[in-house]
């Protein structure tokens, strides 16, 4: 019988279309060894064999047309977008149910987040939600979310409503109230409404 963890996720990553690292975030459980890649140890490690995994994992991936495979003794999981990829890494071990929720979580609170699509530009636009949404969904390896709907509204909560608002009301912000508000009406009354 295998031992049953709730660290069931080795790596979340994020590459352009050429296997360049736009996001990634590596996780090991606190009883593995750090930098062994082997299939029991953990693929976090230095900077460059992070980078080597990652081109390796690219090169495997690019213009396939799967969506789950097994690679160098992990499971992973990755769609191709336009200009770049997203990719879950979870061990061989794992259930495959349970990691795609995980990377299904992941994608579409991403396509909540970037209304506009996933793409490069947009990640980069937005680093900090994307990161964030990442984090809400995995923390150190355990999946904590997988409601698409309830990882967004926590990335892009408004301010709270204790937030002070200052309002001049010197003469100088009087004035340019009043011409603020003429302007709008002249442009009100120029359209006939």
């Amino acid at each position: 019988m295998s031992q049953l963890s709730l660290y069931c996720v080795d790596a979340v990553l994020l590459l352009d279309n050429a296997g360049k690292r736009i996001y990634s975030k590596y996780y090991s459980a606190p009883h593995q060894e750090q930098g062994s890649a082997g299939a029991t140890g953990t693929l976090a490690g230095s900077l460059n064999q992070e980078l080597e995994y990652e081109t390796r994992l690219f090169k495997k991936t690019q213009k396939q047309n799967f969506e789950i495979l097994i690679f160098e003794e992990r499971l992973v999981l990755y769609k191709e977008y336009v200009d770049m990829s997203v990719y879950l890494v979870g061990p061989l071990e794992e259930n495959e149910l349970v990691l795609q929720q995980a990377f299904s979580a992941i994608k579409d609170s991403l396509e909540l987040i970037l209304a506009t699509g996933i793409d490069k530009k947009n990640i980069l636009e937005h680093f900090d939600m994307v990161a964030l949404a990442i984090d809400e969904t995995i923390d150190d390896g355990v999946i904590l979310e997988t409601d698409p709907a309830t990882i967004a509204s926590r990335v892009t909560k408004p301010p709270s409503k204790e937030a002070q608002i200052n309002i001049e009301l010197s003469e100088k912000g009087l004035l340019s109230a009043w011409g603020f508000a003429k302007s709008k009406l002249a442009e009100r009354l120029q359209q006939g409404l």
